[in-house]
């Protein structure tokens, strides 16, 4: 795997990994205000996200990484 495969590879792994992580420890408000949406979360915590995302998807990247280059799957036709 190149490093543009690598890179391509980690950038769809990574939005694939942060749509799955955005729903954890979402909490709502019990009684919103008049003019704030109902669905709004009170805290959203996306920097403990994000790096909740980049973790997984390091991992992921050297999983994917591994089979590659191991010859398990041949992606090469």
């Amino acid at each position: 795997m190149s490093i543009v495969e690598g890179i391509v590879t980690f950038a769809i792994i990574w939005w694939l990994v942060l749509f799955m992580v955005l729903p954890w420890s979402i909490t709502r408000e019990e009684n919103p205000e008049i003019g704030h949406e109902a669905g709004a979360p009170v805290k959203t915590r996306l920097w403990l996200k994000i790096a909740i995302t980049t973790g997984i998807s390091l991992v992921l990247l050297v999983i994917a990484w591994a089979i590659a280059e191991s010859g398990w799957i041949s992606f090469r036709g």
